[in-house]
């Protein structure tokens, strides 16, 4: 085994923005590993540090690759050469497969005592430093920027994310040659701009992180911790107080400094009396300050900022940073302000300026069409006078806001500055609430909306975007998805399986019959069936998503369950009982699909009750039992009864199965049993497939 030794790899270079930063982290240690695998050089496990200024790696390196000795049995030396001793096709296959000659074939006795050819072939040990060299260089060359323009600096060609500046490179303590453009590297690093400027020897890398931190650079997780510890303690002296910390923006703050340190700011009052959403945003968004609220949930006029000076300098930086945001946030009210004094019904009219989709037609246009699709929602939800009142009025405003000021300049906050404004205009809680709710749930785990008539107007707004991309054959196709319509869908199944109750497929027929009316041709037949298949199929992964097996999804899809509360309540209870007893529905499910295979639906159901046998007779009292029985457990939606009775009538399908020859050479019995199964098979139609649930043989 090799001797190893710690080894370095550094890229200097001007301050990188942090997302082309993270992305690098991630590629670094595939790049280094798969070079050093690719070059027989042993190593340890790869670490990736970086600041904003710097990539480096650390591992253990092996001094030398391992001398290799491989010997390789060929075929017998009478097929590898002829009578005259030359080489046959199978001796030279066999020596260009191992990369020699035929005439370094070596022939001798194997074990078995038959003359065969070998090929023997030595690798001598290679030095590490110039594998290092190599590999170092083509890493640099090998990291991808997506999305970001690589920059080209000095005479030559050679391109990085941003010019680089230094490179150290060390295997112990020597240094590894590395060139990349103009810079060659060295065993110096360079430190803080301010705090540690200049460069500083690194004697080896186990003393590198040590040096760092002495010219004032920490490394991602020290800078990380140190910004969660500064956090925790303003949170602690300002007594109960939550500083609202986004991954995303944490994430760019810890790539944006090499010495956080951690500040508290302050804004002038009157910014409390705008809506906190676009203070925070503009906070968050344009200069990363995190915004504070108070126990009870309300914002403060405190802010931290993560400074990347000397910490002496807390005052001044503290100083700057308020001049900063007061500027900004003198915007973000004005822009609240400005709209206050335009009614929501002039906001409303504009929206015949703004294109919702090229075919589809104005937003406006679309406004109205949620109006009448919110009414016809609230009217299969069955959700009351008031609400659905509330729900007409909030989808009449809902899109006003999109061409307000504020909005414009914080597109992220569509909906939530309706919902101010509509309070502002007199509009009432609820109306105002659906307004601000109507977006949601915009991700996986997004809250749905607050109230009925938000959940209406949401429903409406999605379905609305559904309906209209297939209306124009504009579905969504593989990855390509650019209106979103798959989240669309998810959230419209989840809110009307957790708050309005009903079935989307009359929703999705109203939403069509607004376009066909609006003038846009399509045959609203094969269209609505395209958006329920499509609707249909997110509701079955969603289910399998939440560990519902397969052929239980399949199952219950067959049926026609199609509400997705009752879909998934179906679903469940089936899961459950065939889990609780498993021999029963196995063989349930195998003699339904037994049955399945040879009911003849032509024949109908009517059988002759003179031609039927005890076994058959039995069969066909509890199907129409069981029939009742289902009946009124699904009015009742009592899924757990539905399983129940259809779980019944095993027995007398397995006697059936075992006393009838179903296919009798007497046509009219023949026959009348095959309508005795249609009508057994008819019990489920509306259930589910059982022999879904048969296990496969």
């Amino acid at each position: 085994m090799s001797e190893t030794r710690d080894f370095l790899f550094e890229i200097g270079c001007e301050e990188m923005p942090s997302a082309p930063l993270m992305n690098a982290v991630k590629q670094l240690p595939k790049l280094v590993a798969d070079g050093l695998d690719a070059a027989g050089l042993a190593h340890g496990d790869i670490r990736v540090l970086s600041t904003p200024r710097r990539l480096a790696v650390l591992s253990t390196v092996a001094t030398e690759t391992e001398a290799v000795h491989e010997v390789k049995r060929g075929p017998a030396a009478n097929i590898a050469f002829d009578a005259e001793g030359n080489p046959t096709k199978a001796a030279e296959g066999f020596a260009r497969k191992c990369g020699i000659g035929a005439s370094e074939l070596v022939r001798r006795e194997d074990t078995d005592g038959r003359e065969y050819v070998f090929a023997e072939r030595s690798v001598p040990a290679a030095p590490a430093i110039p594998i290092l060299s190599d590999l170092c260089e083509k890493t640099i060359a090998n990291l991808e920027w997506p999305n970001y323009r690589s920059q080209r600096w000095g005479t030559t060609h050679e391109t990085f994310v941003r010019p680089i500046r230094w490179i150290c490179a060390l295997l112990g303590d020597e240094v590894v040659p590395v060139r990349y453009a103009d810079v060659v590297s060295g065993n110096t690093t360079r430190g803080h701009r301010v705090l540690g400027p200049g460069e500083h020897v690194v004697a080896e890398p186990a003393q590198y992180e040590a040096v760092l931190e002495q010219a004032g650079v920490l490394s991602d997780e020290r800078r990380r911790q140190v910004i969660a510890e500064g956090i925790a303690k303003i949170e602690r002296e300002l007594k109960g107080a939550h500083v609202d910390t986004p991954k995303k923006v944490l994430d760019e703050v810890v790539n944006l400094c090499e010495w956080p340190s951690v500040l508290v700011g302050r804004f002038d009052e009157e910014f409390l009396k705008v809506p906190h959403e676009i203070i925070c945003e503009s906070m968050l968004s344009n200069q990363r300050y995190f915004p504070i609220y108070d126990a009870d949930g309300k914002l403060m006029r405190e802010f931290v900022v993560v400074a990347n000076g000397r910490p002496e300098c807390a005052d001044t930086i503290i100083d700057g940073n308020e001049r900063v945001v007061r500027a900004r946030l003198y915007d973000a009210k004005f822009f609240y302000d400005e709209d206050l004094k335009i009614p929501l019904e002039e906001f409303r009219s504009r929206l015949a300026d703004v294109a919702f989709q090229e075919k589809l037609g104005t937003v406006l246009q679309k406004s109205e069409r949620i109006e009448d699709l919110a009414l016809a929602i609230a009217h299969e939800a069955r959700v009351g006078a008031h609400a659905a009142s509330d729900a007409q009025r909030a989808a009449h405003f809902a899109k006003a806001d999109l061409v307000s000021s504020a909005v414009i300049e914080f597109t992220s906050q569509q909906g939530v500055m309706g919902g101010y404004y509509a309070l502002a205009a007199g509009e009432t809680p609820e109306v105002a609430s659906a307004i601000r709710d109507h977006y949601r749930p915009r991700f996986a785990g997004d809250e749905l909306p607050e109230n009925t008539a938000g959940c209406i107007v949401a429903v409406a707004d999605k379905l609305d975007t559904i309906a209209g991309m297939f209306a124009i054959g504009e579905p969504p196709t593989g990855s390509k998805d650019p209106y979103a319509l798959r989240r669309s869908a998810i959230g419209v199944i989840n809110i009307l399986r957790e708050r309005l109750g009903c079935a989307y497929e009359p929703l999705v027929k109203a939403a069509l019959e607004l376009f066909a009316e609006q003038g846009i041709e399509f045959n609203l037949d094969v269209t609505s069936d395209a958006v329920c298949t499509f609707l249909k199929g997110r509701m079955e992964q969603m289910a399998r998503d939440a560990k519902i097996p397969v052929d239980v999804v399949a199952a219950v899809s067959a049926g026609s369950v199609s509400a997705p509360a009752d879909f998934f309540a179906l679903a469940q209870a089936l899961r459950d009982a065939r889990e609780s007893d498993p021999e029963t529905f196995e063989n349930l499910a195998t003699a339904y699909a037994r049955a399945s295979h040879l009911a003849d639906g032509k024949l109908g159901c009517d059988v002759d009750e003179s031609l039927l046998g005890d076994a058959e007779r039995e069969l066909a009292e509890a199907s129409d039992a069981a029939a009742d029985a289902v009946s009124q457990a699904l009015a009742a939606r009592n899924f757990t009864s539905v399983i129940s009775a259809l779980a019944g009538l095993r027995a007398p399908i397995d006697r059936f199965f075992e006393d009838v020859m179903v296919m009798d050479e007497d046509l009219r019995l023949r026959e009348n049993r095959l309508r005795l199964l249609n009508r057994f098979e008819a019990v489920f139609a509306d259930v589910a497939d059982m022999g879904a649930l048969a296990k496969k043989k």
